[in-house]
This record gives C-alpha cells, structure tokens and sequence, in this order.
C-alpha cells in the first residue's frame, strides 16, 4: 500500500476514530463510565511509554552515528521541557479528569468576593474560556501526533504502526475527558461532538504534511522519533499517571499495574507482528 495512504489512515485511527470511540464511551451512564475510564487510563500509559522505550527511541538511535547519540538524549530532554511549557501556555489536557484546582481556586474566591448572581456569570465565562481553550490546545497536540506518526512511517513501516495505536490508545481516555468538560462548558452534546471531530482532523493535516515536508530530510527523523518519545513520555508521566494516585488501596494498584503491563504487552505483540508482516 502506498505510503501516504498507510499514513492518513493511521492518522485518522489516532485521531478521527478514537474520537467517536469516546463519542459512544459516553453514551453510558455517568456511573458506570467514571468506573471504566481509570482502565483505560491505565492501558494508555503502558502503551505509551512502550511505544516510547521500545520502539521509537530504539530505532532513533540505530539510525544516527555514535557520536550524535548526546544530541539525540538531548532532544529527548529538550521535548519534555518544551512539551510542559506548552501545557502551562495552552492548558493542554486541562482538567481532563474531573479536577480543575486552578479554576476551583478562582472559583471559590470569586465567590466570597462577590454577590451570588455576578459569581455565576464569572464562573460560566470561566467554563467557556476553558472550553475553548481546551479545543486550541487539543487541536494543536493532534497536529503534532499527525507529524509524529508520519516521522515514524517514514523511518519504519511498523514504528508507524504501533506509534498510531499508541497515540489512538491514549487518545480516547482523554478525549473522553475532553468530552466532559465540554459539556460542563455548556456545550451541546452535538456540539461537543463537533469541535472534537474538527479538532481531531489536525492529526490527519499533521500527518500529510509531514509526509511532503520530511520525505526529503531523513536525517532529522531520528530527532522528530526523539520528539514523539519525550511526548509520549510527557504525557504518561505528567498527565496520566498522577491521575492513578488518588486511590491507594491495594486492589485498585494491582489493577492498575496489571493493566498498564498490558499496554505494554500489546505494543510488544503489536511491533513483532508488524515486524513479521513487513518480512
């Protein structure tokens, strides 16, 4: 299959589909989806950081020279920080799952320093300016993931491959968060469907551009596989796992770790087969 083909149907899984995947997610009651999303969670953080450790950082390495390794280390290093000024400039994954401590402070103090009816209209200002918030920063992560999948099919058919489940993996937990905030905002739920689905296609843009632009500059790709790793390192560590920490008990942390060596696993599985089919 051609390789522009293979690319905008990978980014359309990591992008377009986990979107409606967390559209039909929510169509469960409230009860039983806040039960099924920790799993979920748990199974994105293992898929990313295997996708990361096992696959992209590996084969970003094998493809320079040895003295180019610290320079590639550091990209890595370099993705992380610039990753997490981005979050703090775009609120990227902002109050994903259910906590805002930022806007609950603000909200609080809004509301013993005014009246009842001018606290209300601050607080819906505030919703929708998070919402909309919410919509850019996603937009502009999905770009991004759309050029780290392309680098990656660019380099190695099955890195491609895994690196677009990875993506698709910790995409619908968190576009189910996005989902709830949006309907929090006072978004429709048609609405919500929308903007999701508008911002989901920067995946698909990401991925064909980076398919005219890179074709021609293979030695950057170990630089950009760095980039998709400190990304998907970021947001494992920054985003998912501290969401896993406010139970404690042990049942709940055997789930957990269970779940996430099963990402793992499945990213393992899914490299060797892709490694067979491309032999």
């Amino acid at each position: 299959m051609n390789l522009l083909a293979l690319i905008i149907i990978f980014t359309a899984i990591g992008g377009i589909l986990s979107v409606m995947a967390a559209a039909i997610f929510l169509l469960l009651p409230e009860r039983h989806r806040n039960n099924v999303l920790p799993h979920g969670i748990s199974f994105a953080i293992g898929a990313l950081l295997a996708v990361a450790f096992w696959g992209l950082i590996p084969e970003a390495f094998e493809s320079v020279e040895k003295d180019q390794f610290q320079m590639l280390s550091g990209t890595i290093l370099a993705g992380i920080l610039v990753f997490f000024v981005l979050e703090k400039l775009l609120i990227w994954r902002h109050c994903h799952f259910g906590e805002c401590e930022a806007h609950g402070e603000e909200h609080d103090d809004d509301h013993q320093a005014h009246s009842h009816s001018h606290g209300h209209a601050h607080l819906d200002n505030t919703a929708k300016s998070a919402g909309a918030l919410i919509i850019l920063g996603d937009s502009i992560h999905n770009f991004v993931d759309g050029v780290l999948i392309a680098a990656a099919f660019l380099t190695d058919v099955k890195l491609g491959i895994v690196t677009s489940l990875a993506v698709a993996a910790h995409e619908i937990p968190q576009e189910v968060g996005d989902f709830a905030i949006l309907l929090q905002s006072g978004y429709s739920r048609s609405r919500a469907l929308f903007y999701n689905v508008l911002a989901s296609l920067g995946t698909v843009l990401g991925g064909v551009l980076a398919y005219f632009s890179l074709e021609d500059l293979h030695q950057s790709l170990p630089y950009f596989l760095a980039l998709a790793s400190s990304s998907f390192i970021y947001i494992a560590v920054a985003d998912l796992i501290p969401s896993l920490h406010k139970k404690t008990d042990i049942k709940t942390s055997l789930q957990q770790i269970a779940l996430i060596s099963a990402g793992v696993l499945l990213i393992c599985i899914m490299h060797g087969i892709a490694h067979n089919i491309e032999q």
